[in-house]
């Protein structure tokens, strides 16, 4: 069975500070497309909902416009920008660098899953 749907109907968006996720979910891909607005930044747009010190999402991602860095637990960082296709493993922080807005589509799962929802219990 072929399965289409469009990112401009999301199957639902979550909205947190300075930025939302709309997501859809396909048998076997959850698709997100994330909007961060200037001046967001992981540890203090999504930590506080998410009960986590760091980020603990697998992102696969592309970068539709916008600048973001990235820093690891362990230190290491790295920009990503238009254009740009990224692997990263969960445990690191993340902002939007520049006065623009970074898109980014997000093709792990676990964004359109999990990212920026509270947790239970």
């Amino acid at each position: 069975m072929i399965e289409v749907k469009a990112v401009e109907k999301p199957d639902e968006r979550r909205d947190f500070p300075r930025g939302h996720l709309e997501a859809v979910h396909l048998t076997g891909l959850d698709f997100a497309v994330a909007t961060f607005e200037p001046g967001w930044r992981w540890s203090e747009s999504v930590a506080p909902i998410a009960g986590t010190e760091s980020c603990q999402v697998h992102h696969n991602g592309y970068v539709v416009e916008g600048r973001m860095r990235i820093r690891m637990d362990d230190g290491a960082e790295s920009e990503v920008g238009p254009g740009d296709v990224f692997v990263c493993p969960p445990g690191h922080d993340a902002w939007v660098v520049g006065d623009e807005p970074t898109v980014v589509f997000d093709f792990a799962g676990g964004m359109a899953q999990e990212y920026a929802k509270a947790k239970e219990g």
